[in-house]
């Protein structure tokens, strides 16, 4: 069975602005030998002709692809998926435009189907503008495709990135919806929640979009089926006095037809020094995934 590892990662300021710092932290997801890296946060990579990109390419042995904005990127192992088309127009609402392609997975052969592969950070500070966005990158859950025979067909979407928000809570051994009152920081506590008539309400509107669209949070999904592990909905960043307590706001999400692919989803705890986001690791069955990208049965490992 072959592995396909992803790695989901917002690097603190790609590295906090740190040539040292950022080459240490590519080289620590390098030794994983992933297939798949999803980043948020590329401030200056764009810049001097793109000289990090190429850099982070060299590093990582992989090629990437920079989003609109210097905001998220794509890194790709072309050994196993090849980019077939860019999605550059991301929407007109993103305060950090998403990174999208559409990517062929290598191993299921050239009459396979493709699939779409994001990256995306959500607005910081704002839960409107938050739920807009994640309402605009279910947009790529919806892309088709012409398979040789002529039929046109709705494809796969992967998508991985910083939410700033919370996942509806789902009864596993998750960290809780923070208690608002307990965020010390008060423009957090904004931030963070959303008004109804009943007082403000932590922010999972998000995660509720994006499941009303056929997208799933795989770390709730490896947990909650039989031999899954509550290790996959660890914290993604730990308690602070202005973020409140323990969360999961990084997130990959899959549409339903790849969710037998998934075996194991797990979280990669990374120091403070190095980011204020630990790393969320998806492995996939890659020839489960074959299998579902040529439409073929895929065995009883269930959606679950």
């Amino acid at each position: 069975m072959p592995e396909i590892t992803v790695h989901c990662w917002n690097l603190e300021r790609n590295g906090k602005q740190d040539p040292a710092l950022r080459l240490k932290a590519h080289e620590l997801l390098a030794m994983d030998n992933p297939a798949l890296v999803l980043r948020q946060e590329m401030p200056g990579a764009d810049e001097n002709g793109a000289a990090v990109m190429y850099e982070l390419e060299e590093t990582l042995g992989m090629r990437g692809w920079l989003g609109p904005g210097s905001c998220t990127a794509v890194f790709a192992d072309q050994t196993v998926f090849r980019t077939v088309r860019t999605w550059p127009q991301t929407g007109p609402l993103w305060t950090l435009p998403p990174t999208a392609l559409t990517m062929r997975y290598l191993p299921a052969g050239h009459d396979a189907l493709p699939m779409v592969v994001g990256s995306f950070h959500l607005n910081y500070a704002s839960g409107t503008a938050r739920m807009a966005e994640a309402e605009w990158l279910t947009t790529w859950a919806d892309k088709r495709w012409t398979t040789p025979e002529g039929d046109t067909v709705r494809i796969p979407a992967l998508l991985g990135g910083d939410t700033n928000s919370y996942p509806e809570p789902s009864g596993l051994d998750e960290p809780p919806l923070p208690v608002l009152d307990a965020i010390a920081d008060e423009p957090h506590r904004a931030h963070r929640s959303y008004p109804t008539p009943q007082g403000r309400r932590m922010d999972t509107r998000p995660d509720e979009v994006l499941y009303t669209a056929g997208l799933h949070d795989v770390a709730q999904h490896h947990a909650d089926r039989p031999g899954g592990s509550t290790d996959a909905v660890a914290p993604t960043v730990d308690a602070c006095e202005t973020h409140g307590p323990d969360a999961r706001v990084d997130r990959v999400y899959v549409t339903a037809e790849l969710l037998p692919a998934v075996t194991d989803v797990d979280v990669i705890p990374v120091p403070l020094l190095m980011s204020d986001h630990h790393v969320v690791r998806l492995t996939l069955d890659g020839d489960r995934l074959a299998d579902i990208l040529n439409r073929l049965p895929v065995g009883a490992l269930a959606v679950g």
